[in-house]
């Protein structure tokens, strides 16, 4: 009989299956695929960041818009917002006119999930359901994401924090601008403080790209822990994306389980006596 692990990623088109190992005798668990084999480089030491602290879903490899002269984010507005807490930021975002963004908005779409959650999400920006909702990864993709959370035991909600790097839904659903995303900042900067995560998974190039202050491509970035200001991070396809290339979702899968690797490794430090 079919287990529901099996049976979500059957939904994502992940077969063979792959896996959790249970932990032996005295052993740290492990992630072992039946058939298509899981990235085997070890977890780089995080006390050594392996890229620079930085700062739906097209193609991974599309170059992201070069900043065409973006207004700076006042000193002041940028002060105000990393000072505030959680109700004061909602109300913050759900009244902001910083950008063009807001003027064809439905709904904001601040995030969701467990306010001291260990894992954070972050995507691009909302799409039409999102902002008909308010909530982000509600349409197709954010139902193959909650179809990939179970596969790694994680569960929207729980855990699990996700959010995006701007706010308002893009016209047409583009790619979020410079400057848009540069006056959203301080929101997801302000999220993160909040909320502490021991690991961000970025979603696609764009999330990427703001994170990390990068123009490299997704498929050069996976597989490696960066750094954004001091917690790690991992890339990984957006499900926007994998939705339209099959194939690579058996790479996002491959993401997954090295993010299972990092986030045991980080638990095993935090739990070690000092």
């Amino acid at each position: 009989m079919k287990t529901r692990r099996d049976l979500i990623r059957e939904e994502m088109g992940l077969t063979p299956i792959w896996r959790l190992r249970a932990p032996g005798a005295g052993a740290a668990a492990t992630i072992e695929p039946t058939a298509v084999s899981s990235p085997q480089s070890p977890v780089p030491n995080l006390r050594s960041p392996v890229s620079s602290p930085g700062s739906q879903a097209s193609s991974p490899e599309s170059p992201v818009s070069s900043p065409q002269s973006p207004v700076p984010v006042p000193d002041d507005r940028r002060a105000a917002i990393m000072s505030m807490d959680w109700a004061e930021l909602k109300a913050r975002v759900a009244s902001c006119v910083d950008c063009p963004l807001h003027a064809k908005r439905t709904k904001t779409v601040f995030g969701v999930g467990d306010e001291h959650a260990e894992w954070l999400f972050v995507g691009e920006g909302p799409g039409a359901e999102e902002d008909a909702k308010g909530e982000p990864f509600v349409g197709q993709a954010g139902r193959l994401l909650d179809n990939m959370l179970p596969a790694i035991g994680l569960k929207r909600g729980s855990g699990v924090y996700i959010a995006n790097c701007v706010k308002c839904r893009p016209p047409g659903n583009r790619n979020p601008e410079p400057g848009e995303a540069l006056q959203c900042e301080p929101y997801l900067h302000r999220q993160i403080e909040l909320i502490r995560p021991k690991l961000i998974v970025a979603l696609g190039k764009v999330a990427a790209a703001n994170l990390l202050a990068t123009d490299a491509s997704v498929a050069s970035m996976r597989g490696r822990v960066h750094q954004y200001r001091g917690t790690p991070l991992i890339v990984t396809y957006h499900p926007a994306y994998l939705l339209r290339n099959l194939p690579d979702k058996a790479k996002a899968w491959e993401d997954l389980c090295f993010a299972v690797r990092v986030m045991r490794d980080l638990q095993a430090r935090a739990s070690a006596p000092i």
